[in-house]
């Protein structure tokens, strides 16, 4: 192929220019990204060695200074690319979205920005910040020499692709410096820089040192040497493992954020590994993107030191997602492919010793620290959820880990299962909890009135999850969890409450049957309630019909649940009751009964955040009743 020259996308070169003129002072950071890409692209080639015995190579990265054309180079001898893989991989930037990263890049503190480069897959153009032009010359794992191609830029609009040859597989970087970056010709700063972010790559990083030739003192020699500790950091005695070690390792596998803790053990017995797993402290951009590809979850997985894959689901659920790490495994087949990952009964007995160590570490980090807790549930609550719907058999555990806001208790606070029951006064029978979109909302919810005068605590579920997630717990410590704005409400007075309803329904009758013939299309039974103090009205569901949150969160999925009208209750000692029944016994025929009876229904929507049909409508009846009020003032 002759040279070949392709423009950059527009947004791609808006992406290059933030690189190449932020204001960003940890330029080193370049140099982790090419040896990270390096060593990833040397994992594919032992991978593929796997089942390809005609692959075999002394595998290794290899960096070479030179001063005279102010470049450096960083060689693997890995999978290598072939033209179109070229154009995919580094004509096309960041999966996650080139896009978001621009927004976030240019959002973000100068603090930030080396957690964004890795964080969206960019960090093969880092390598601008510091260079003029950047060459890469690759040949693909099973290709000729004839076949290799030769990529290079400045940068700016354009790149060019041209055929090569080239004797050996893998990629050279060739990094043409500007001026200004001279020092990266500097072997001390390549080695300060190697033993900062990358000592723990797997593979040696070789590099032509120049040192005194100790036989003829005085004289300068040139040798290569390993500039790497290259032992995999998994399989050191965590004692001899340094806090900065771990906090490297975790920004190689996460490339964002710090560690909140570190998991570091030996798994002995029938099923034997080495673990080495983190719990983020924060959680990345993109986590809670709705787009699956961008929920990527898994863990590093090493069959006898041999990479075998950087995203193995089969290690860990869904819902620990965040958790990085690595697990080496020594019981595993060697031949273990992606496709028979699956089949291998082994790695289900992994990923339960795996799970059982994250969700104790949760707990420990829960009861010791519970403030450090608190902020990571605010950024994972969400995700470590989903297990109580999927994972039944640690469904107990992950009760436990649940924390909520509540009604007893500071908006900066939140308390457990475990906390809401010890604080439960001997009179109350059921755990209380309701739904909603926010606090704010909720605390002003009319449900709650006969629950304050009595002192007892409403748990805040303000996720939109925690609706599936109450489905899944009806019991916690043989107390029932009971939804205050649905079904009936025993408050420990049941017969005094439902004496006075009595009477009230009695009292009451024709206004009753009035206003449910009146709203028949709307509710489903209109009866005065055991939930109310203060307030006129609320609406609330039977047991088992979904809750108005739940309406609300498949409306804002464009999805309809199936019709279900919801019970009206009034409030027998609100002074609107006895005024609506003398309007009724005045003049049953009255139309504005019709309009208090709307209105009514509308206070309850209004009441509980939700949204009334006709707003319009409403206001011209609060306008009209304003008018024949003041009247009857005069």
């Amino acid at each position: 192929m002759s040279k070949n020259v392709k423009q950059f996308k527009t947004e791609v070169q808006h992406l290059l220019d933030l690189m190449i003129h932020s204001l960003y002072s940890n330029k080193d950071i370049f140099l982790r990204e090419i040896i990270a890409n390096a060593a990833d692209a040397i994992d594919k080639a032992r991978f593929e060695a796997l089942t390809n015995k005609d692959i075999n190579a002394d595998w290794k990265v290899r960096i070479e200074i030179d001063k005279e054309n102010n470049a450096i180079k960083v060689i693997d001898n890995g999978i290598g690319m072939t033209d179109e893989e070229v154009v995919d991989n580094i004509g096309t930037i960041a999966k996650s979205g080139t896009k978001a990263f621009m927004k976030a890049m240019e959002e973000s503190s100068e603090a930030d920005l080396p957690e964004l480069i890795g964080q969206f897959g960019v960090g093969f153009y880092s390598s601008f910040m510091v260079a003029d032009k950047v060459e890469l010359v690759t040949r693909k794992v099973g290709e000729t020499a004839d076949k290799a191609v030769k990529w290079t830029s400045n940068g700016k609009e354009s790149y060019e692709l041209e055929n090569v040859n080239k004797s050996e597989h893998g990629t050279t970087v060739t990094i043409f410096l500007n001026k200004e970056f001279s020092v990266y010709t500097e072997e001390y700063k390549i080695k300060t820089i190697i033993k900062k972010y990358s000592d723990y790559i797997e593979y040696p990083i070789e590099m032509p040192i120049t040192k005194l030739d100790e036989e003829d003192e005085g004289k300068e020699i040139v040798a290569d040497e390993i500039i790497n500790s290259q032992k995999a950091i998994w399989l050191r005695n965590p004692s001899d493992v340094t806090e900065e070690e771990y906090r490297n390792f975790f920004e190689h596998l996460a490339h964002f954020g710090e560690p909140l803790r570190t998991m570091h053990y030996v798994a002995e017995g029938k099923t034997e590994f080495k673990a080495l797993l983190y719990l983020p402290k924060t959680a990345p951009m993109q986590f809670y993107a709705p787009d699956p590809d961008a929920r990527k979850h898994g863990l590093h997985l090493y069959v006898k030191r041999v990479f075998i894959t950087d995203e193995c689901k089969e290690l860990i659920p869904e819902y620990l997602r965040f958790v990085k790490g690595v697990v080496d495994s020594s019981d595993l087949p060697l031949n273990v492919s992606r496709e028979i990952l699956q089949e291998n009964a082994l790695l289900g007995k992994i990923q339960s010793n795996v799970v059982r160590k994250i969700l104790s570490e949760l707990k420990k980090t829960k009861n010791n620290s519970f403030d450090e807790y608190y902020e990571f549930f605010k950024e994972f609550g969400k995700t470590l959820k989903e297990g109580i719907a999927t994972d039944n058999a640690n469904r107990e555990k992950l009760q436990e880990l649940l924390i909520f806001e509540s009604m007893n208790t500071d908006a900066t606070k939140m308390i457990s299962f475990a906390d809401y029951v010890q604080a439960m006064p001997e009179s109350q029978k059921e755990i209380y909890y309701i739904t909603g979109e926010s606090r704010n909302m909720l605390e002003n919810s009319p449900h709650l009135e006969q629950l304050k005068s009595k002192g007892y605590d409403v748990l805040f579920m303000t996720d939109p999850i925690d609706e599936w997630v109450v489905q899944h717990i009806h019991n916690y410590a043989d107390k029932k969890l009971q939804a205050v704005g649905k079904g009936e409400i025993d408050l420990g007075d049941t017969a005094e409450v439902e004496e006075q309803n009595k009477e009230a329904t009695e009292k009451h009758k024709t206004l009753l049957e009035y206003l449910q013939k009146t709203l028949d299309v709307k509710v489903k039974e209109v009866r005065f309630s055991k939930r109310l103090t203060d307030s006129a009205c609320c609406l609330v569901a039977d047991q088992y019909d979904p809750s108005a949150q739940m309406e609300r969160i498949f409306k804002a999925m464009n999805q309809d649940l199936p019709e279900s009208k919801r019970i009206l209750e009034l409030n027998a000692n609100h002074p609107l009751v006895d005024a609506l029944q003398g309007l009724y016994d005045a003049n049953n025929e009255n139309p504005v009964l019709g309009e208090y009876a709307e209105m009514i229904y509308d206070q309850a929507v209004l009441t509980e955040g939700g949204i009334i049909n006709d707003p319009l409508k409403f206001t011209q009846r609060v306008s009209n009743l304003m008018v024949l009020g003041a009247k009857n003032k005069k």
